[in-house]
C-alpha cells in the first residue's frame, strides 16, 4: 500500500470512481438549480426596479429574508420543515428547490445591479419609438444588462457548486456525501476529503478561468 503520511494514493485510485459520480451529482444540481435560480432572480430583479410599491415590497423581502438567512436553514425548513403543512420532497427536489431559491435572491441582486448601470437615455429611446415599458425591457434594457452581468453570474455558479454540499445534511448522494460514506467504511478521513477537495477545484478552477476570461472580453468591448 502506497501511502505519504496519513493519505492513501491506493485508497485514492479506488474510490475516484465514487468521487466522480459524486461530482456529476453535484454538477447536476447545481447547473438546474442555476438554471431555476436565474428564471427567479430575472424576474425578482426586474420587479426590484419596479415603481409598482407593492411587486418592489414583495421582491425586497424576498431578497432581504433569504440573503438575511443561511442556505443551510433554508434546506432544513424545505426538507423537515415543509411536511409539517402536508408538502413531503424527496431529497433531491427539495435539494434543488432550496438552492435555487437561495440563488435567485443573489441573482435578483446581480440583475437589479446590471439594469441600474444601463444609462436612463436607453429606456427614454425606447419609450419615443413606442415601446412599452416591458417591451423597452425586454428587447433594449435587459440584452444588455445580461452582458455586463455574466461575469457575476459566472461567480454564482461557482458559489452554488461549493454550497450544495450543504445538501449532503438531507442524505443527497452528492461529492460531499459521497466522501463522508467512503470515510465511514475506510475509517480514513484525511484521503478521502482530499480527493473531495480536489474534484471541487477541478471543477471550479476552469469556471474561475472562463469568469475571469469573460470579464477581460467584455471589458476590452466596453473599452472600444
Amino acid at each position: 500500500m502506497s501511502t505519504i503520511g496519513q493519505f492513501d494514493v491506493d485508497l485514492l485510485w479506488r474510490i475516484l470512481p465514487d468521487l466522480s459520480f459524486g461530482a456529476l451529482v453535484t454538477l447536476e444540481l447545481t447547473t438546474l438549480s442555476i438554471l431555476f435560480g436565474l428564471i427567479i432572480g430575472s424576474f425578482a430583479g426586474l420587479a426590484r426596479v419596479s415603481k409598482n410599491p407593492l411587486i418592489f415590497g414583495f421582491s425586497t423581502l424576498y431578497v432581504e429574508v433569504i440573503r438575511g438567512t443561511p442556505l443551510l436553514v433554508q434546506i432544513l425548513i424545505i426538507y423537515f420543515g415543509l411536511p409539517a403543512i402536508g408538502i413531503n420532497l424527496q431529497p433531491e427536489p427539495a435539494g434543488i428547490i432550496a438552492l435555487s431559491i437561495n440563488s435567485g435572491a443573489y441573482i435578483a441582486e446581480i440583475v437589479r445591479a446590471g439594469i441600474e448601470s444601463i444609462p436612463t437615455g436607453q429606456m427614454e429611446a425606447a419609450r419615443s419609438l413606442g415601446m412599452s415599458y416591458l417591451q423597452s425591457m425586454r428587447y433594449v434594457v435587459f440584452p444588455q444588462a445580461f452582458r455586463n452581468i455574466l461575469p457575476a453570474l459566472g461567480n454564482e455558479f461557482i458559489a452554488l457548486l461549493k454550497d450544495s454540499s450543504l445538501l449532503s445534511v438531507i442524505s443527497i448522494v452528492e461529492l460531499t456525501r459521497v466522501g463522508r460514506q467512503i470515510v465511514n467504511t475506510t475509517f480514513n478521513a484525511w484521503t478521502p476529503f482530499l480527493g473531495v477537495a480536489l474534484f471541487y477545484l477541478m471543477m471550479t478552477v476552469p469556471l474561475s478561468r472562463l469568469v475571469h476570461y469573460s470579464q477581460k472580453r467584455i471589458g476590452t468591448y466596453e473599452v472600444k
